[in-house]
């Protein structure tokens, strides 16, 4: 029986380690930006092309490679950052270069443009699917510029699993949120497909949060600071009136990288206990400092999940920390039962000077006088003039010639047939929450939320694909601002929200723009929540092509405008439901896939009252 066990071929082992740590181009964002901020870089910009299938480049200003450290880079098991098997417990870098990139380049065609500061001319090295096609000297700024091109061109099944574009966009904006935030000392660029997404300057980390999420971040966010033997912390934590639905603005960072720790994750929420609804979720940008020989780091490829050697006194500091932060500003309550009420000057009477009480007396007053004539019967409050109209009426001749006028009875008849004709009969609304209706089936039960957003989804879906919808002008247009990767996913959907009756004015600078038009079913003060409701919605979910896309705006607009469960509603808009519901394409379930109707037949209701 031959050998069934052989070596795999260089070339093969590379892709199948590439697949470990590259598994989408934002894995390669997140590697060649770790790298440049090892690179002592005061200036990095990413471009990306086509959600970082056709192009990622990282380019910056750090202290560039020699000719040798060009070429060790991209050699398999190459790295800056480990001499011995100890060195993995005392990491304090992300790491230079080497190791990842070999991975980088057995999957795309990667070049390389670096000078160090001492040298005239830098190195240029062209490498196609870890085969090194061409190394020369040449004319380049000092720094380093790596350009991964054309991602998993040599394993097509790979590229083919990749998402929409939105996805993947997604999924780079995220990466470099995390890199950005964790070196907030660093200049940091962001271009995607040619248009400018993020300028960020160097600052402190307030001002490096607030440029990532925009301006309205500085007012919701409280800064947190504990220090101690075991960890250093600080950052910033959200208020709890602005807690959201989403994880999205949740970073942790340990020593400068960004971790996923759901254990710690739960001690931060245990410091918002009882100042925050079930199921929001609060922002918080937490940064913890740890002595490196008490991690390890290595438990996962891409080194977001960490073990701590004592995680439940690092878990009840950072709760304790959390909590005196929230009671520091008076977030949260505070109770002293050996406070005096009586003693607490009342908040209306806060800076205000205290005055002498005086007392006024009337010494000619006489109680068994008699009491003024105006004061009988008649109202003394208004002393003013007789009203101008009483002219009308007075000194009026008593020969008026007297006018007949024709009486028309009033056609009623006319609005006679306005009622809606439909096969129900008796249509009543039950707990504000559901239809009732006699049909000759039975009893049908309609969930009057559910059945409106099937009605305005198949409504909204057709006004996308179909015919356009109508719009109503606003006299005063509402400005939004967008913060780069909201402008993106923005511009994603503009054309859909066109056709289902918004109109826009994109024209503005910094992420601005101006909604002139909104459809007639959307309330002008709801319009904004609306939209950014919908940018949550893409951001959060996956797109996989154009119709999904479409698909999930008109569910979320659905969803945004239908009626609520618990809405008194008039005979004709009871009526109005059923009749617009057994015309949708399929009347029995939501747009999320829950029921609308149950029809209660003559026989289930004899069977309830059977002994």
């Amino acid at each position: 029986m031959s050998s069934i066990i052989q070596l795999l071929p260089d070339h093969v082992a590379n892709q199948i380690a590439a697949g470990e740590v590259v598994q989408r181009p934002a894995s390669v964002v997140k590697e060649l930006l770790e790298n440049a901020v090892d690179a002592q870089a005061t200036e990095i910009k990413l471009l990306i092309k086509e959600a970082g299938k056709a192009l990622v480049q990282v380019i910056d200003n750090g202290i560039g490679m020699s000719v040798t450290d060009a070429r060790m880079c991209f050699e398999r098991h190459a790295t800056s950052k480990i001499r011995l098997a100890e060195d993995l417990f005392q990491l304090n870098t992300k790491g230079f270069r080497g190791e990842a990139l070999a991975s980088i380049a057995a999957i795309a065609y990667v070049e390389l443009k670096t000078r160090q500061n001492n040298d005239q001319l830098g190195t240029q090295i062209v490498i196609e699917g870890s085969k090194i096609v061409s190394q020369q000297p040449t004319v380049t700024p000092q720094g380093t510029s790596i350009a991964v091109k054309n991602l998993f061109f040599n394993i097509p099944a790979r590229r083919n699993f990749l998402k929409s574009d939105v996805v993947e966009n997604k999924h780079i904006i995220d990466e470099f949120q995390r890199v950005v935030l964790a070196h907030p000392n660093i200049h940091f660029f962001l271009y995607v497909n040619g248009s400018e997404v993020y300028n960020l300057p160097a600052g402190n980390l307030r001002q490096r949060i607030v440029a990532v999420f925009s301006g309205k971040m500085n007012e919701r966010i409280l800064p947190l600071q504990e220090h101690t033997e075991v960890v250093g912390i600080n950052g910033f934590i959200g208020k709890p009136e602005f807690a959201k639905k989403s994880r999205t603005e949740q970073f942790l960072f340990v020593n400068d990288r960004f971790i996923k720790s759901g254990y710690l994750h739960h001690a931060i929420m245990g410091g918002f206990e009882g100042l925050i609804r079930e199921g929001l979720q609060p922002s918080y940008f937490i940064y913890l400092q740890i002595d490196p020989k008490h991690l390890d780091i290595n438990i996962h490829p891409t080194k977001t999940e960490i073990k701590f050697d004592d995680e439940h006194t690092i878990y009840a500091i950072l709760r304790s920390a959390v909590k005196h932060c929230l009671g520091q500003f008076k977030v949260a309550p505070a109770l002293d039962f050996e406070k005096d009420p009586s003693l607490e000057t009342p908040y209306e009477l806060y800076g205000k000077e205290v005055s002498i009480p005086t007392i006024q007396v009337d010494p000619n007053f006489n109680p068994f006088g008699e009491a003024p004539k105006q004061q009988r019967g008649t109202s003394s409050y208004y002393k003013g003039p007789e009203p101008a109209w009483k002219a009308l009426y007075t000194d009026l001749p008593n020969d008026l010639p007297v006018i007949e006028a024709e009486f028309v009875p009033s056609q009623t008849n006319l609005f006679e047939s306005t009622r809606v004709e439909t096969e129900f009969a008796q249509v009543q609304q039950l707990f504000n929450k559901y239809v009732l209706a006699k049909t000759a089936n039975g009893l049908l039960i309609v969930d009057q939320n559910r059945a409106h957003q099937r009605i305005l989804y198949e409504d909204f879906l057709k006004n996308i694909t179909v015919t356009k919808g109508f719009s109503q002008q606003l006299l005063f247009p509402i400005e939004m601002h967008l913060s780069g990767p909201k402008k993106m996913l923005f511009d994603d959907m503009k054309d859909a929200l066109y056709h289902i009756g918004f109109q826009f004015d994109t024209t503005n600078s910094d992420g601005v723009i101006s909604i002139l038009g909104i459809p007639p079913l959307i309330q002008e003060s709801d319009a904004e929540d609306v939209i950014n409701q919908l940018i949550t919605v893409i951001s959060e979910g996956s797109v996989s092509d154009a119709f999904d896309l479409n698909d999930k705006i008109a569910k979320s607009l659905a969803m945004s405008v239908a009626v609520r469960n618990g809405q008194s509603l008039s005979q004709s808009e009871l009526e109005s439901i059923l009749q617009r519901l057994f015309s949708c394409m399929d009347s029995t379930v939501s747009p999320f896939g829950k029921p609308i109707q149950y029809t209660f037949t003559q026989e289930e209701l004899d069977r309830k009252f059977t002994l």
